[in-house]
């Protein structure tokens, strides 16, 4: 009956071990993703603003009588240069002769996810989630 007991002991031992391991290797995940999620949201963000400059009028503070985003900047939606959030921090460029706002922002952990780009033409919007380097 001792080696009976024993062996359950150990066995039960072996099992919850693994269910530790697991746990924590999905909490990991987890967190990645929710780091690239939170750099997708501050971007989002940023082009939301954009979006909204661009289709406010002129005689208002807006861009509708810009042809492309060669002259937004940053302040013209009242963010800082560049957008730094508790995720990490957001800058804008463009593209494509000036056609696509190009919004890349950079995490504060570059050990989950380096960073994320979004573009945004024409009220469609591309997002890549660059992954964290190889270790």
């Amino acid at each position: 009956m001792g080696q009976q007991q024993l062996l359950l002991l150990v066995l039960g031992i072996v099992i919850v071990g693994l269910a530790v391991v697991v746990g924590i290797q999905a909490f990991d995940e987890s967190n990645t993703q929710a780091v690239a999620d939170a750099l997708t949201m501050d971007g989002i963000r940023v082009v939301t603003a954009a979006k909204a400059w661009k289709d406010k009028p002129a005689s208002f503070g807006g861009g509708a009588d810009e042809s492309n985003w060669a002259n937004f900047t940053l302040a013209d939606v009242s963010l800082a240069s560049p957008y730094v959030t508790t995720n990490g921090s957001c800058t804008i460029g463009t593209a494509a002769s000036n056609a696509t706002l190009q919004v890349t922002c950079t995490s504060t952990d570059p050990a989950k996810v380096a960073r994320v780009s979004i573009a945004f033409e024409d009220d469609e919007i591309t997002t890549v989630i660059d992954p964290a380097p190889a270790e």
